[in-house]
């Protein structure tokens, strides 16, 4: 088996989609338990990816073409994840603010939460504050995560901190915010936990805001 985890590793490492998939579908096919494939075969290589983007040897591009072919690997066993009810590392609801189409950026950091085990609901661009409210009241999330890649849409994210504020959830979850316009002054002016400037520190900070 040890194998088939290193050319799963190998496969996510390089943007293989199909050998990610195939070798995946092996795993399972040797009845190997989904959180093993998860935890040893999945996660590890998105961990150096992030760490070669934090050193300059990896760019978007390749974080990208990493994150779809561990995704890849991620649909086939996350039905058997929900099976085996394993524990995720926590539900995070992500969206570009009111206004910001832009979501590149966001559904990279989605693809990087999720291969770092946490639940990931995306509501998409253009996301309005009542909307985040709206999620978090559904229950069951520990941290909202806005975008925005233009200064003008920033100020959504101060109105969906009050928003939360103001319908008496803001104790209730962790909040974190990115894009190329934020900064972590601002993220600290706004009152929010965590502030990620690219996508290989969203999971970092997801993590440590949730400790």
């Amino acid at each position: 088996m040890k194998e088939i985890f290193e050319l799963i590793y190998e496969g996510v490492k390089t943007g293989n989609l199909d050998a990610v998939r195939t070798q995946v579908q092996a795993a399972i096919d040797g009845e190997v338990s989904p959180e093993a494939i998860l935890k040893e075969a999945l996660i590890p290589p998105m961990e150096e990816v992030g760490q070669l983007f934090e050193e300059g040897e990896f760019f978007v591009p390749e974080m990208l073409i990493a994150a779809r072919a561990m995704q890849a690997g991620l649909e086939l066993i996350k039905p058997l994840l929900i099976e085996a009810d394993v524990e995720s590392e926590g539900r995070v609801v992500l969206g570009t603010v009111k206004g910001d189409l832009h979501d590149i950026g966001k559904n990279l950091v989605g693809m990087m939460l999720e291969g770092a085990g946490f639940d990931v609901i995306d509501l998409g661009t253009d996301v309005g504050p009542d909307s985040f409210v709206d999620a978090v009241k559904e229950g069951d999330v520990d941290i909202i995560g806005m975008s925005a890649l233009l200064t003008t849409t920033m100020p959504q994210m101060e109105a969906t901190v009050q928003a939360l504020i103001d319908a008496g959830i803001r104790d209730k979850v962790k909040v974190m915010i990115g894009g190329a316009p934020v900064t972590a002054e601002y993220s600290e002016r706004i009152g929010v936990d965590g502030f990620a400037e690219d996508a290989s520190k969203a999971v970092k900070i997801a993590k440590s805001v949730l400790e």
